[in-house]
C-alpha cells in the first residue's frame, strides 16, 4: 500500500502519541538512522535501537508531541512539535523526516 509522506510522518505521529510501540515502529525502515542537529551526530541505527529507546518512555505513558507546524517538501517532511512528557520537558523540537519509498529512512532532530 502507498501512502504520501505526509501521511507517514502522521502515522508516526499518532503511533507516538498513542504509545504504540509497534505501529510507531512500523512506520520506520529497519535500517532508520536517527542523529541530531546542528551537530550531525548520529544516535542510533535500526528500528532495534529504535525499540530499545522508545519503549520505556510509551510505557510511563507520559509522552506527547503537539504539532505546531509541518512543511510538506516532497520526499521530505519538517515537523514542528511542543514535546512534553520527557526529562526537560516541555521542548520545542524540530523533526526532519526523510522518505524511502513507504518508509522513514532518516530522521534528523534539533531540540531546544
Amino acid at each position: 500500500m502507498h501512502v504520501t509522506p505526509i501521511e507517514l510522518a502522521q502515522a508516526q505521529l499518532d503511533a507516538y502519541n498513542a504509545h504504540d510501540i509497534e505501529a510507531f515502529l512500523a512506520c520506520y525502515a529497519e535500517d532508520v538512522i536517527v542523529g541530531e542537529l546542528p551537530a550531525g551526530n548520529v544516535s542510533y541505527v535500526g528500528r532495534d535501537a529504535m525499540r530499545q529507546r522508545y519503549t520505556p518512555m510509551f510505557a510511563k505513558a507520559t509522552v506527547h508531541a503537539e504539532l505546531t507546524d509541518r512543511k510538506d517538501m516532497g520526499q521530505v517532511i519538517v515537523d514542528c512539535e511542543h514535546v512534553t512528557g520527557v526529562p526537560g520537558a516541555p521542548i520545542i523540537a524540530i523533526a526532519i523526516y526523510e522518505m524511502r519509498e513507504n518508509e522513514i529512512a532518516r530522521v534528523w532532530f534539533i531540540r531546544k
